[in-house]
C-alpha cells in the first residue's frame, strides 16, 4: 500500500508517518510511505512505527551523499522517488523543480550508489487518467539498468497491460516492476482485484 503524507511533503518533515504505521498494523498490508523524510532519524522512526519501506524524494536531489548513506543504512527499506516534469525533477511537494537533467545526472548517481529500484512519477500524467508515459520509461532504460515502479496516468486494465510490455524479464536488472494506482480506484475506472491479477501474470509486475 502506497501512502503519501502530503502535509509532510509541504512541511519538509514527516507529519503523519504514525498513521501509516497504524494502517499497516490494522490491515496486515505492507505500507510504503513518503513525504518530508530528510534525515536518517526520520526514516528510522517510520520503520520503527511499522512502516515496511520509506520513500525518499527531495532530499536525494539536494544532497547526493544522502543517497549512499540511506542505502548503506537501510538497504531496500528505502526507495527513491523520481518525480519528473519534462527532464527536471519536481521537489518539495512539486512546488519547485531541480536544475539538473534527471536522465543525465540523478539516475546515474542513484545507480552508482547501489539503487536498484525507484518509483517514477510522471507529474503531468499524475491524476489525469491519461495513461503511463511509456516513452519516458523507455528513455530511462536507455540510461540506467534499474527497476521502476511506475506512477501517474493509470486509468484502466489496458494501461496495466501497457506497462507489462516493459516489465522486468527473468534474469534482467531493469524493467517495470510495479504500478501505483490512485485516482482510478476512487473514480471506479479500474477493478482493483483484476488489476492485481493482471499484474501478477508471469509474477513480474505487481
Amino acid at each position: 500500500l502506497h501512502v503519501i503524507d502530503l502535509d509532510g511533503a509541504k512541511a519538509g518533515r514527516p507529519v503523519n508517518f504514525e498513521v501509516a504505521g497504524r494502517i499497516a498494523e490494522r490491515t496486515g498490508i505492507p505500507v510504503q510511505t513518503g513525504g518530508g523524510f530528510r534525515t536518517i532519524g526520520n526514516i528510522r522512526e517510520a520503520l520503527d512505527a511499522g512502516v515496511f519501506r520509506v520513500i525518499i524524494g527531495s532530499r536525494a536531489f539536494e544532497d547526493k551523499d544522502f543517497i549512499g548513506e540511506c542505502v548503506r543504512t537501510f538497504g531496500e527499506k528505502v526507495i527513491f522517488s523520481v518525480d519528473v516534469i519534462g527532464l527536471k525533477a519536481g521537489v518539495r511537494g512539486w512546488v519547485e523543480t531541480s536544475d539538473e537533467n534527471v536522465h543525465e545526472k540523478l539516475l546515474p548517481h542513484l545507480a552508482e550508489n547501489g539503487v536498484k529500484e525507484i518509483i517514477y512519477t510522471d507529474i503531468k500524467s499524475d491524476g489525469m487518467l491519461s495513461g503511463p508515459n511509456m516513452d519516458a520509461l523507455r528513455k530511462i532504460f536507455e540510461h540506467v539498468e534499474m527497476k521502476i515502479i511506475s506512477a501517474g496516468g493509470i486509468k484502466d486494465i489496458g494501461h496495466i497491460r501497457q506497462l507489462k510490455e516493459l516489465e522486468v524479464r527473468p534474469g534482467a536488472k531493469y524493467g517495470v516492476s510495479g504500478a501505483i494506482i490512485g485516482r482510478a480506484i476512487y473514480e471506479g475506472t479500474i477493478d482493483l482485484k483484476e488489476a492485481i491479477n493482471v499484474g501478477k501474470e508471469n509474477n513480474t509486475v505487481s
